[in-house]
């Protein structure tokens, strides 16, 4: 989904709805690996954090394109 966003700028499909909860419940599981100081849960959801909001605002950029055009 990251390539269909910022190469080839297509986004139809994807629900920032969905996006948004699945970032919320990754950011949960974050803060949960911090207080049980588990590194690989803490690694693992960064790492899926950054992936998910690189499609979020790769989502947000071309619709913002769209509404302005």
């Amino acid at each position: 989904q990251i390539r269909d966003v910022w190469v080839h700028e297509q986004h139809e499909g994807i629900s920032l709805t969905t996006f948004s909860v699945v970032t919320l419940a990754l950011a949960l599981w974050l803060i949960y690996g911090i207080l049980v100081e588990s590194l690989a849960m803490i690694v693992a959801n960064v790492f899926t954090l950054v992936v998910i909001l690189a499609v979020l605002i790769g989502v947000r950029r071309l619709r913002l394109r769209e509404a302005a055009a």
